[in-house]
């Protein structure tokens, strides 16, 4: 587990906007580490953040960089509800988050905003792969 920077950037909601944001970064070779989608915001965890963050600004996009944790899991059933519900039982609200595994990998890793970072690692050591 680690707390890492992700680009918070403004994206129109229509068709091609996701498109148009991600080819900013796939001209300059950035790599997207992790990416989440909501409604007209984009969460993305990426190679080279000050870079991207230069890119979008440039393509006329609204960036914010924010710190958040990253959580890597046993790939198995139950993992990620025990994650979240120690985060709930101590009282501190997940905002957002998003992850994926790809099939047959063994961990999966998870993006997870909370108001207190510090407190929410304290609360989740152990739960890591």
């Amino acid at each position: 587990m680690e707390k890492i920077q992700e680009l918070f950037v403004v994206v129109d909601n229509k068709p091609g906007a996701l498109g148009e944001l991600l080819g900013h970064l796939g001209r300059a070779k950035i790599n997207i580490e992790a990416i989440g989608l909501f409604q007209d915001t984009a969460k993305i965890s990426v190679s080279d953040l000050g870079r991207a963050s230069k890119e979008l600004a440039a393509g006329g996009y609204q960036v914010e960089t924010r710190e958040v944790l990253r959580i890597d899991l046993d790939n198995k059933p139950g993992s990620f509800a025990m994650a979240v519900s120690r985060l709930g039982n101590a009282g501190l609200n997940i905002d957002y988050c998003y992850g994926t595994v790809g099939k047959g990998q063994k961990s999966a890793s998870v993006i997870v905003d909370v108001q207190d970072l510090d407190r929410a690692m304290d609360v989740l050591q152990g739960v890591e792969k």
